[in-house]
């Protein structure tokens, strides 16, 4: 087990490459599986949830292959394996496997999801569109069973705007007999990249990226090659990372459109942000930052993901700034952590009130889940002396190669063992 160290307070220039979107490629990887020939895909993040997915992929009979940044997968004497235990319980996105192997073997048996702790992310949505096509579906000893004679288009609204049902739905229904509408569906730009994978695939879909998507069901798909999208999370947490400590940072490799709602907030605190066709440049901006309310909502809005980031930020403006996120309303676990720094931060309800600027110290701390440890990289840059992260294995499921990546803009970053004592401490809090 490892941790990472940060001696902060250094100023930072240079470019830094944002790599494929991890929330696209963990719903592209079990879309593989509904072809019947090779799927390559390209340009996605060396991250933990990548391989544990095509790890998943073999264990049911696929033969894949990573070269680089691509990976290639033979789907084509897979068998509707049972996956209730093991790697699937440490992946959140695990259900994705629930959508393609029915939608390509008409049954699944998949463990119920693991991933970071946010408390309850309810599938309920899920399992609704997967009734509606003609699934049953049991929970027996903490796997979820679907059996389907089979499935049918069906015309099926969310109840709730959900990322995951969405693209879950769209797994399952691409090889459905008829028409299957999903009414109220996310607008995320990962689910115009499953999408787009599926119909180079042949799958007949319209309206991705809307609220209502329309997909009329095929006899079968067929291998392609697809280049996923940039990470808009990850170029989030860099343009974050730079609004506090650079001097002149280049984000390389994003698609502006996906963090507007980011770029409209740092500006709105006086940061200089530049935004160029698949660049962004963040400049040292002149005094204090200016304080700023956010509020997360779906896509286009804010996003849940960079919240805790952003946070992070906001210790930093003058006055008191509000963070409400009604996405994950106890998204706050990073807050115990930013206070052991020195930050003056109280949580309410499903608000956290910053009061700032405030002069963060280095400190040991734990990240939580994968986006507290953003959060907290992100201030170990900022504070003064050294801070001390444990909890890395949370920052790995969706950061690549982040070290290497900030150390090439200035920050002072590196990974230690952990001592014999800290792993058993570790152990224990995890257990």
């Amino acid at each position: 087990m490892e941790k990472l160290l940060i001696e902060g307070g250094h100023r930072l220039n240079g470019t830094i490459q944002v790599s494929g979107a991890k929330n696209s490629a963990v719903a592209l990887i079990p879309a593989a599986i509904l072809a019947n020939s090779t799927v390559t895909i390209d340009q996605l993040p060396d991250i933990s949830d990548v391989h544990l997915l095509s790890e998943l992929l073999e264990e049911i009979g696929g033969e894949v292959s990573f070269e680089g940044n691509t990976l290639t997968v033979d789907p084509s004497k897979m068998v509707s394996m049972p996956l209730p235990n093991g790697r699937v319980k440490k992946l959140r996105a695990s259900y994705y496997l629930m959508g393609a192997m029915l939608g390509r073997f008409n049954k699944a048996v998949v463990g119920l999801p693991g991933g970071c702790n946010l408390g309850p992310r309810p599938i309920d949505q899920h399992i609704k569109g997967f009734e509606a096509l003609g699934a049953r579906i049991t929970n027996e000893q903490g796997a979820i069973y679907l059996r389907a004679d089979e499935l049918r288009g069906a015309r099926i609204y969310l109840d709730v705007v959900s990322v995951g049902a969405t693209i879950n739905i769209m797994l399952a229904a691409v090889r459905a007999k008829g028409q299957t509408i999903i009414e109220n569906a996310a607008k995320e730009p990962e689910i115009i990249d499953v999408a787009t994978l599926l119909t180079s695939m042949g799958a007949r879909i319209k309206g991705a990226g809307t609220d209502v998507i329309r997909i009329d069901g095929v006899d079968e798909l067929h291998g392609c090659r697809h280049s996923i999208i940039p990470d808009r999370i990850e170029a989030g947490t860099y343009m974050i990372l730079a609004a506090g400590m650079g001097e002149h940072v280049v984000i390389d490799n994003v698609i502006p459109q996906h963090v507007e709602s980011l770029t409209a907030k740092l500006r709105e605190m006086g940061v200089k942000v530049e935004v160029l066709d698949d660049q962004i440049i963040i400049s040292q901006g002149n005094g204090a930052f200016k304080r700023s309310d956010v509020k997360t909502l779906v896509y286009p809005g804010f996003p849940t993901d960079l919240q805790q980031p952003f946070t992070t930020l906001l210790t930093q403006a003058l006055g008191t700034s509000l963070v409400t996120d009604t996405i994950y309303g106890a998204r706050f676990k990073h807050v115990d952590e930013l206070r052991r720094m020195g930050a003056e931060v109280k949580v309410e309800g499903s608000s956290a009130i910053i009061t700032g600027p405030t002069r963060l110290q280095g400190a040991r701390v734990r990240a939580t889940d994968l986006r507290a440890g953003a959060a907290l990289v992100v201030a170990g840059t900022m504070a003064e002396g050294i801070t001390e992260i444990i909890g890395v294995e949370h920052i790995d499921r969706g950061y690549s190669k982040m070290v290497e990546k900030l150390q090439g803009i200035g920050v002072k970053i590196w990974r230690a063992p952990l001592a014999l004592e800290e792993e058993k401490n570790e152990i224990t809090v995890q257990d």
